[in-house]
């Protein structure tokens, strides 16, 4: 049947659609560029904030 059809070509569609959006997540994620944004925010949760004490 056409319907059959279509969704076998639509769900081939989007397998690579997929994962052309998985490689593109993963360069970016690993480029280089990024490197220095992700070290700083890794050491924020060890930035201790001087609270005065009540």
């Amino acid at each position: 049947m056409v319907i059959d059809n279509l969704f076998d070509r639509a769900s081939s569609v989007m397998t690579v659609i997929s994962f052309i959006t998985f490689i593109g997540i993963m360069w970016w994620a690993f480029s280089r560029r990024n490197t220095d944004n992700f070290a700083e925010a890794a050491q924020l949760p060890f930035a201790d904030e001087e609270t005065p004490h009540v």
